[in-house]
């Protein structure tokens, strides 16, 4: 059992749903060399994906090409169907960092034969978490920075204000899909600044005033 903290508040959740948002960041898109979509793009991780602050992560010998990907993560607190974007934001409970550690070259092989690529984004150790900010103690959730930088060097540099669908839009649309719940977890995509990490590097996720994030490659 997998579970995540708001520390100021006391609060530990168990982790449901993680449920993740593609082709967010329009610079990202283009990096990818992907098509910008009409609607969200969903996929999940198993809360088994999660490792947290100082743990590391074990790159699976069928991929030779393991990308991160910085987000801004939220935490649903109060469950949750058909909500209306007016009220989205009543229905989160922290606010996170999260790297969405993507095996590229198999979601691209996977992608090309037209078949569902969970096995590039769900494998153990896939979504390196933090700790959660209390909903409260964040004004504007699009107006955060991300950034991710490895063995020192920034490789992403990005803001929240640049998502296509806003946190509060991926929410009312989530909720349409499946009831949100409470210790689900939403990774809301990632700003431009992916590339390949090995053995041995370094990784730091951090939103500055919110949270940040340190994990090793294995």
């Amino acid at each position: 059992m997998k579970t995540v903290s708001v520390p100021t508040t006391g609060n530990e959740y168990i982790i449901g749903k993680i449920l993740c948002i593609g082709r967010n960041y329009v610079d990202h898109i283009k990096e990818l060399g992907n098509e910008t979509p009409s609607a969200p793009v969903v996929f999940m991780k198993p809360a088994t994906a999660v490792i947290y602050d100082g743990e590391q992560i074990r790159i699976p010998a069928y991929s030779q090409e393991c990308h991160y990907e910085a987000e801004l993560a939220v935490l649903i607190g109060n469950d949750g169907k058909d909500i209306p974007e007016a009220e989205a934001l009543s229905h989160v409970a922290g606010y996170g960092v999260a790297i969405d550690m993507t095996l590229r070259d198999v979601q691209d092989r996977l992608k090309q034969k037209g078949l569902p690529w969970e096995i590039a984004k769900g494998f153990d150790t896939a979504c390196p978490l933090s700790d959660f900010a209390a909903a409260a103690t964040v004004t504007n959730p699009q107006d955060l920075t991300i950034r991710l930088s490895v063995n020192g060097a920034e490789r992403q540099h990005g803001s929240t204000g640049l998502m296509i669908n806003r946190v509060s839009q991926i929410i009312s649309y989530l909720s349409t899909v499946y009831t949100l719940e409470e210790g689900d977890i939403i990774l809301t995509g990632t700003p431009a600044g992916v590339g390949r990490v090995v053995s041995g590097d370094r990784l730091q996720a951090e939103i500055p005033g919110v949270a940040s994030l340190t994990v090793q490659v294995a």
